[in-house]
């Protein structure tokens, strides 16, 4: 929370429950880039390799990395990911040791995480409604590359880096957990009743 009186560009640090979610969150997405890269380089190896995730026609990882989507800047997108989830765990683990970064770091990490969200919701409709297949590792890192933008969003506007009303401040400050709750909610129902019939038969 902005401390009183704070200048908006002032250095601002991170209290200690936001520094270990981004730290989780980066876990978790490095791990799912850290298996998909894995997979991915033994499917070049042998075609007719079957990943550990590909669990029925639905849930098939394999269908999913085999796709022209899963190389979408001409090189495996979970490499993208190595890079930007590390970074992300080097940002968490920097807030737990106190450090604390002017605005404009502030500003490019939600830019960075503006970008995540975007790219893993082009990959979410493109996984359900082009390559019609799931892969559960690109779902953790969905839902992490989800959490870490609204929280990251919130952070930055509750201390002023990014201009807001001050009744969305204070819903932020109160109610952060709430928008990403929702997408997630949403993608959920989503893969629910794309696949509806899969799911009930």
């Amino acid at each position: 929370m902005t401390a009183p009186g704070q200048h908006p560009r002032e250095p601002a640090g991170a209290g200690r429950a936001f520094a270990l979610l981004l730290v989780i969150t980066g876990t978790a997405g490095l791990l799912a880039s850290w298996v998909i890269t894995l997979d991915k380089f033994k499917l070049l190896e042998d075609p007719d390799f079957t990943p550990g995730c590909s669990l029925n026609p639905v849930v098939s990882c394999g269908s999913v990395m085999r796709s022209d989507q899963a190389a979408a800047f001409g090189f495996p997108n979970p490499m993208l990911g190595l890079v930007a989830y590390g970074m992300v765990i080097c940002v968490g683990v920097s807030l737990l040791a106190g450090a604390r970064f002017p605005p404009w770091y502030w500003l490019a990490l939600a830019a960075g995480c503006l970008f995540g969200v975007g790219f893993v919701s082009w990959l979410q409709f493109e996984s359900l409604y082009r390559i019609n297949a799931l892969c559960l590792w690109c779902c953790l890192a969905w839902v992490a590359t989800i959490l870490l933008f609204w929280y990251v969003v919130a952070h930055a506007v509750r201390h002023r880096f990014l201009p807001a009303p001050g009744p969305l401040r204070a819903f932020l400050d109160e109610f952060a957990w709430v928008p990403p709750v929702l997408h997630t909610g949403i993608v959920g129902v989503l893969i629910l009743t794309r696949w509806w019939d899969f799911w009930t038969s």
